[in-house]
């Protein structure tokens, strides 16, 4: 046990994260081809695809690994501050220089900035000149939508994304999750000091069915509830009411629905959130859910199983 979570630290300090997928995989490969070299790299994905980690990846397999990583949030990135950000401040001394730049979110920096920012990149006619750190951005937007509608200047970008990669959300890669979640489980287990829950065989498929909005940072937060708790059924029963609320919909449309089939499906979503916050409320102790909500234990054991609990759940 001890080896394999001296493994996972070692692995998620060095910005690993585990995929089973052939898009993953693909990844992966490239990084460790591209990594070497000092080509800028531009990573896009959604939030919580882990644009962070494959970046500490790329910084880790170059050739600056020895040097720090800035991290440098491009929102609230200001001209003034450009310079000293970028490593570009001559008092600095060399060996406190990033070896790489992180540009965290590089469509959300301003006109300025990003004017600022071109100039300080090097050229073929300048190579010594400008940024000396290897440069990787990450962004969640479409760029192609930011440069036709003049947000973001089509020269940066250019200069930028020598490499882009583009990393799939989870739902895109289902055959991860399994991996993810064994992944999360032994890490949060040892961080926390807690042993490993023991979970029932239908809550991977669960989790296979959520749609993760939220992608990987989403599934390790649920993964440290249940590892926190003890206890996998409230944090499996909110993805079932999320998953289960989101097929209604799809399958349901409004526009085929009388007045008082809404009202109903409306009436039953109210009802099952009420009682996910009773639920909460009292750490999942049903007896007291039921005095919460004002209706017998036997009530809501049987509203339990509407939801979709099985008997050995509720019982």
């Amino acid at each position: 046990m001890a080896n394999r979570t001296d493994e996972l630290v070692a692995q998620t300090e060095a910005g690993w994260i585990p995929g089973a997928s052939a898009a993953i995989q693909t990844i992966e490969s490239m990084i460790a081809e591209i990594a070497p070299t000092n080509l800028p790299v531009l990573l896009v994905g959604e939030s919580g695809t882990g644009k962070e980690m494959f970046a500490n990846r790329v910084h880790q397999l170059s050739r600056q690994s020895a040097r720090p990583l800035a991290r440098i949030s491009c929102a609230s990135m200001k001209p003034a501050t450009l310079c000293a950000e970028l490593g570009l401040d001559s008092s600095d001394e060399e060996g406190s220089k990033p070896g790489s730049v992180l540009l965290d979110e590089i469509g959300e920096l301003d006109a300025a900035c990003q004017r600022d920012l071109l100039c300080a990149l090097p050229d073929g006619a300048r190579p010594r000149q400008g940024i000396q750190a290897r440069l990787i951005s990450t962004t969640s937007r479409n760029m192609d939508e930011e440069m036709r509608a003049g947000r973001f200047r089509s020269e940066l970008f250019y200069r930028i994304s020598c490499v882009c990669l583009r990393l799939p959300p989870l739902r895109e890669r289902k055959e991860d999750i399994p991996v993810l979640f064994d992944f999360f489980l032994t890490k949060h287990a040892a961080e926390l000091g807690r042993p490993r829950p023991l979970l029932r065989p239908q809550t991977l498929q669960i989790f296979l069915d959520h749609p993760w909005p939220g992608n990987i940072r989403e599934l390790e937060n649920v993964v440290k509830e249940i590892v926190a708790l003890g206890d996998e059924r409230l944090a499996v029963a909110e993805l079932s009411v999320s998953t289960a609320g989101k097929k209604r919909t799809q399958a349901s449309p409004l526009q085929n629905c009388s007045l008082k089939a809404a009202a109903r499906a409306a009436s039953r979503e109210a009802e099952r959130e009420l009682i996910m916050q009773a639920l909460t409320r009292t750490r999942w102790n049903r007896k007291r859910a039921a005095q919460e909500l004002q209706i017998s234990y036997k009530s809501l054991l049987y509203k339990l199983k509407q939801i979709g609990f099985q008997d050995s759940e509720v019982n």
